[in-house]
């Protein structure tokens, strides 16, 4: 028997403020069915001495570590810049004047 029944599907719709034909609410009863019986076979198997996880394989850091290295002068990094003033990029304002 289904406990997700058409017009359940329908109550849950109105409560979600959400328009559903009757196409959709045949269609959804079947499936908010489906997922509550996948639920009901994990929490079988979920026992106490099974920690609750967020990822079923560890995760670890893939990171490299920080190394500092060779950096750019201004002078480098200003070389091919369109319009600079001394030791800064200028750019067009975009905010308007109120700064």
């Amino acid at each position: 028997m289904s406990e997700f029944t058409p017009e359940l599907v329908r109550h849950l719709g109105v409560l979600s403020r959400i328009r559903l034909s009757d196409e959709e609410v045949e269609r959804l009863a079947g499936e908010l069915d489906a997922i509550v019986d996948s639920i009901a076979k994990v929490s079988e198997v979920a026992t106490p001495d099974v920690p609750a996880t967020s990822h079923p394989v560890p995760l670890q850091n893939v990171f490299r570590p920080d190394v500092v290295g060779e950096t750019l002068t201004t002078a480098q990094a200003l070389q091919n810049a369109p319009d600079a003033d001394g030791s800064r990029f200028r750019v067009t304002a975009i905010l308007g004047e109120e700064q």
